[in-house]
């Protein structure tokens, strides 16, 4: 760990403080999955409901990243990491004790803002306290962690779910908070003195417009009759709202929460787009697989959590050494052959239907997923942050973690006619999105060919 810029810091603890803060987005962001068949019996509602159930939290969190970055970059990362994990585990709070769905979507709308808050300033810490191939190492240990805890939460929500209610999820987020705010507030160096630059107001507003209106636009069509004139002109809003916060962005230059020129390396611009399709395919995963194994194989919700654990698994033990070997030889090999094998696993998943064993149809299409998901999570992070200079960490975290957001929060809001299925129209919708994982994946290897190849130490 000699890779550390502030030589009086305590490494391990930094990376502690850093895991329990982003790990909290993670976790939250998995659980709910396994419980939206029990909130749908609980608050009596509808497919577009549990649709915005996940995405009332992925919208702030997809648009708002950006200005969080810039925001810790401006006000220091170490205060707005520890104000997003106090504000995250207020909301928490109200997500358990919402007593109907308006409530509970208003919580989890908040929610995904102070994610927003936290998870960028999380990997901006991470990426300005380590440097060579300790930052490879130390990056890879961070997203093996926060993602085998976010697979692990639907095990202990499904299990608390069992026991008796769903609100019970919410709270296993205040412990987790109360460890990232004690470690952060003492082992995260101080902030330096910020540069007084204005935030980018304006295109936060028209980002979190714009995605809002498409989201709402997609979840609509895909829980209805199709493409209605009302949904279109929602929809031409949304394009609208995009078009103008790219303007903004033009127009304020490096000011911008999302400076444009970032895009003039394709290897950035290929980073993007594998986040895009990686990340959505993922989404669909958290979401439908638990779904399909409680409605329609009959899986409790802790069965249903407890199958997705050879992921958690096979990510903490594989993803550090994938991102050691990508800070060796470059990222393309790992990103191309993991995104491929991705989408082989998901095409083993064609084989899980309601009367599939286990073992012998759900777990070899989750391991070649989790094999894959090991050899792609760690080096992408690691590119992205060695694809800008150390002042920059905070927007690309943030816009990467924005994109990746996004995928799901799209993909979520195709999967209306899915949530809202059962018996055999359930396992064709489940078919279906499989495919389109599937596909999603093999254009995430296409996009990292960009990237230069093999290096020589």
């Amino acid at each position: 760990m000699s890779g550390m810029d502030h030589g009086g810091s305590r490494p391990v603890l930094i990376l502690a403080a850093t895991i329990c803060a982003s790990s909290l987005a993670f976790v939250d962001g998995s659980v709910v999955n396994v419980a939206l068949p029990a909130i749908a019996r609980s608050l009596r509602t509808d497919a577009a409901g549990l649709q915005w159930v996940i995405n009332a939290y992925l919208l702030p969190l997809s648009a708002l990243l950006l200005t969080g970055g810039a925001a810790g970059d401006r006000f220091g990362r170490r205060r707005l990491l520890i104000l997003g994990t106090v504000l995250f585990a207020l909301t928490s709070l109200g997500c358990a004790l919402a007593p109907g769905v308006a409530t509970l979507l208003t919580a989890r709308f908040l929610q995904g803002v102070s994610a927003a808050l936290l998870m960028p300033n999380s990997l901006a810490i991470l990426g300005a306290s380590f440097a060579g191939e300790a930052r490879g190492r130390a990056v890879g240990i961070w997203a093996a962690t926060g993602a085998a805890l976010g697979a692990a939460g639907p095990v202990l929500g499904g299990w608390l779910i069992d026991l008796g209610s769903w609100r019970s999820i919410f709270l296993i987020n205040l412990p987790l908070a109360a460890g990232a705010i004690a470690l952060a507030w003492r082992y995260v160096p101080p902030d330096r003195t910020q540069r007084a630059v204005p935030l980018d107001l304006a295109g936060a507003v028209l980002a979190t417009f714009g995605l809002g209106a498409l989201t709402w636009a997609l979840t609509l069509a895909s829980a209805g009759d199709g493409w209605t004139l009302p949904i279109g002109v929602l929809a031409t809003g949304a394009v609208a709202g995009l078009g103008l916060f790219l303007g903004v962005e033009r127009a304020r230059g490096a000011r911008a929460m999302m400076p444009l020129a970032l895009f003039g390396s394709r290897a950035f611009a290929g980073l993007t787009l594998l986040t895009l399709f990686l990340y959505g395919a993922l989404g669909v995963l958290f979401v439908m697989v638990p779904y399909f194994l409680i409605k329609g194989c009959g899986y409790s919700a802790t069965a249903a959590g407890a199958a997705l654990l050879p992921l958690p698994l096979l990510l903490a033990l594989t993803s550090p050494a994938f991102g050691a070997l990508a800070g060796r030889i470059g990222p393309r090999g790992p990103l191309v052959a993991g995104s491929l094998v991705v989408a082989a696993g998901f095409l083993l998943g064609l084989r899980i239907d309601a009367q599939a064993r286990y073992l012998t149809a759900v777990l070899p299409a989750l391991l070649t997923i989790s094999l894959g998901l090991s050899a792609a999570v760690a080096p992408l992070t690691t590119a992205i942050l060695s694809a800008v200079t150390p002042e920059r960490t905070g927007v690309a975290s943030g816009f990467n973690s924005a994109v990746a957001r996004s995928g799901g929060l799209i993909a979520t809001a195709l999967l209306g006619s899915a949530l809202g299925s059962s018996g055999t129209q359930l396992q064709r919708a489940f078919g279906f999105s499989l495919w389109a994982c599937a596909a999603a994946c093999v254009a995430a290897a296409l996009s990292a060919l960009v990237l230069p190849g093999p290096q020589r130490r």
